[in-house]
């Protein structure tokens, strides 16, 4: 029997290529347990360990974009339930984890490294960008916008104050 090195489907001798895996190679049992992926007729005993945290679902997106690349096996997992959490615990805790196969950590862990610096420096361009845009745009600021006529206006230390009015009552 053979198997795809992608998803662990079973084939016989004579296929070349895994139907749902186009261009995935299909190997023999020996080669499936010497690079640790299981077979669909045992149970899967890796153990998965954190690699990294994100604060967000794209970053985590991308982290596992760069490992997959690799062909590492990685899974997304939520540290979290809500914003319940930082009222019953005190702490704020990254909202994903990256999980990878306890084996693979050595060299995942400088891939996320790199991954999270390359993401770090775009962010901090993007910041410089914004900050040197609006210190070029900030002597052409839009005037302040009036109120919409009919609409309430807020003003927090008075609460809420009726609408400007143009129009005169004529007490004749």
């Amino acid at each position: 029997m053979k198997y795809c090195m992608q998803c662990g489907s079973e084939y016989q001798d004579g296929v070349k290529e895994c139907a749902d895996c186009p261009g995935s190679a299909l190997v023999d049992a020996e080669a499936m347990s010497q690079r640790h992926i299981p077979l669909s007729s045992e149970s899967d005993t890796r153990k998965f360990v954190r690699a990294i945290t994100a604060d967000d679902p794209l970053t985590a997106e991308d982290y596992v974009r760069v490992l997959e690349a690799e062909r590492i096996p990685v899974f997304i997992r939520p540290r979290r339930g809500g914003a319940v959490d930082v009222l019953t615990t005190g702490t704020l805790e990254p909202w994903w984890e990256i999980m990878v196969g306890e084996e693979h950590l050595q060299r995942a862990h400088p891939l996320l490294l790199q991954e999270k610096a390359r993401l770090d420096s775009t962010a901090d361009e993007a910041a410089r960008a914004a900050e040197e845009e609006e210190a070029r745009d900030g002597s052409h600021r839009a005037p302040a916008q009036q109120p919409l006529r009919g609409s309430l206006v807020v003003d927090y230390e008075r609460k809420i104050r009726p609408p400007p009015t143009s129009l005169v009552v004529d007490d004749e």
